[in-house]
């Protein structure tokens, strides 16, 4: 194992955070289908659990912007774009194979917003995200690499989770491979886990009521939980 640079930690922690982003957004998206058959405005409670108002007015304009421009944060297509350009500079270290799923992963979405059947075609993207996740596993030896790229997987499936109100026995599986991947850090990565947030994640996390009371403060910590500064281990 040779210790990388924090530029990279940071990158190899934000393509795992992205491209999971990408990933959990497109099944919750795609699960609205159904409930906006009845409902005109069906993607309302999603928007809430993310703080952001209603600006689209109709089930369509929510779609074509959450799934397809890259100019909003919160859409897959923007979440591709970043993962992927993390994935180009750390190509050496993910394999080419694992940033080409990437780039198949974008190509597909692109074809599906020119389909007149958006739920057929979207459904190859999420295969070709399972792919690159196998070549992960696959083809990185190093565990720090690794390791750091499901660190930030399992901190954005969290984060959404939380979010989103999941179920406490969800997010409680979540939160426990999250605390078995931070143990698996080499204790020369530059990002470690601080602490303090640990210590209020897993107060947190600790019951079913404290998960439904503490939401907020799960998420502020889970924020600055991976880290190159703070009290570390």
């Amino acid at each position: 194992m040779t210790t990388i640079s924090k530029e990279h930690s940071d990158r190899l922690y934000w393509l795992g955070r992205y491209t999971e982003r990408a990933f959990t957004s497109l099944r919750t998206i795609q699960k609205l289908y159904d409930k906006m058959i009845d409902d005109r405005r069906g993607y309302t409670n999603y928007l809430k659990c993310f703080g952001l108002n209603d600006t689209y007015g109709s089930n369509d304009t929510f779609m074509r912007s959450f799934l397809y421009d890259d100019c909003n944060v919160n859409s897959v297509a923007y979440s591709l774009e970043r993962a992927y350009d993390n994935g180009i500079v750390l190509r050496e270290e993910i394999s080419t194979e694992a940033l080409s799923f990437l780039q198949l992963a974008k190509d597909s979405l692109g074809k599906s917003g020119m389909s007149a059947n958006t739920r057929l075609s979207l459904m190859p993207l999420e295969d070709l995200l399972f792919g690159f996740w196998g070549c992960i596993n696959e083809h990185i030896y190093d565990d720090e690499i690794r390791n750091i790229i499901y660190i930030g997987k399992t901190v954005e499936r969290l984060d959404l989770y939380i979010r989103m109100k999941y179920p406490y026995d969800i997010a409680e599986k979540e939160y426990i491979r999250l605390l078995k991947n931070l143990n698996r850090v080499p204790k020369g990565t530059p990002y470690r886990y601080n602490t303090k947030y640990l210590s209020e994640l897993v107060i947190i996390m600790g019951t079913e009521e404290d998960y439904g009371q503490s939401s907020e403060k799960a998420l502020g910590s889970l924020e600055h939980l991976f880290e190159p500064t703070g009290v570390t281990v």
